[in-house]
């Protein structure tokens, strides 16, 4: 998928009909999982070239869409279309091709996984909006973010990495830790899949890591931000688990976040952009300094 290009008309009059000024229940209004956007449904999701993108990346963002992320889901939606127009107009990667997943706890929620397809036009935003914000979550000190791995892993396809061996690139976001492993019980339950041990989370990431770039957004301003962590974090991913102060901000974050990837093989030092330089908030300083050498912050 990823055909067709982003219109900003076509953004505002669907932003006018279903976004703005509306609460997250009216945005996200569905009651249950669309069954295409089922795992289980899927075998695979495909980024590819086309006319109107002869070389294209793919992009997931991973959301977390437990009961305590009611507001931050809030601004995604609203912010949606600045965040696709800077993508388009700054142009970080070559033909932006999103994917969306909603991310749960598949050890007690009914839909802990969702997955759109790739997309680079309004489909977008409308596939966003389509999915179940489930509102569920346990009591366990996580979230299943590695599920996004996993999806990734086992069910994309790209022509980036088929033909130019350019990866794309994962964000994920929440306000909660990981678990050390998906139990194989959960990944059939998900997924589909039969498994006969349970998934190590650390394998894992580096066994999606060989495709995509992978980050993780701490949000610091959700319900469960007291669980969230940074110090397991940081020791699974190092400086690619990004703690995340303002919500407000999380779209510039994520561009960075695709700009920083976009051009690590390029250079160590991107010009910097002093108008975005406090959207990291209050991060130490050891991380400021490394997005101040890689982003420009």
């Amino acid at each position: 998928m990823g055909y067709g290009a982003w219109k900003t008309e076509e953004w505002r009059s669907y932003s006018s009909a279903r976004i703005s000024g509306r609460s997250v229940g009216e945005i996200y209004n569905a009651r249950f999982t669309d069954p295409k956007y089922d795992p289980k449904n899927i075998t695979m999701r495909e980024s590819c070239d086309s006319a109107d993108h002869p070389i294209s990346t793919p992009i997931i963002i991973g959301l977390d869409v437990t009961g305590s992320m009611s507001n931050i889901l809030t601004v995604t939606a609203q912010k949606l279309g600045d965040m696709v127009k800077e993508l388009l107009d700054r142009r970080p990667v070559e033909g932006p091709q999103i994917m969306f997943n909603a991310v749960g706890d598949s050890t007690c929620d009914s839909s802990p996984l969702q997955a759109t397809q790739f997309e680079s036009d309004i489909r977008i935003a409308h596939q966003l909006t389509d999915l179940w914000f489930e509102r569920g979550g346990g009591g366990n000190g996580f979230e299943s973010y590695p599920l996004v791995w996993y999806f990734a892993a086992t069910r994309t396809r790209s022509d980036a990495w088929d033909k130019r061996r350019q990866k794309g690139i994962i964000i994920t976001m929440g306000d909660d830790c990981f678990p050390e492993y998906i139990r194989a019980d959960e990944i059939e339950r998900v997924f589909g899949d039969r498994v006969y041990e349970n998934v190590d989370t650390r394998a894992l990431l580096d066994e999606v890591s060989k495709r995509y770039e992978v980050f993780h957004l701490m949000l610091m301003q959700g319900g469960s931000a007291g669980q969230v962590q940074p110090d397991r974090w940081r020791k699974l991913m190092g400086e690619r688990a990004v703690i995340v102060d303002d919500y407000q901000r999380l779209p510039q974050v994520i561009l960075s976040m695709i700009e920083y990837a976009g051009n690590k093989q390029d250079s160590d030092d991107i010009v910097v952009q002093h108008e975005n330089r406090s959207v990291f908030g209050n991060m130490n300083d050891e991380k400021r300094g490394f997005f101040r050498r890689k982003i420009g912050f």
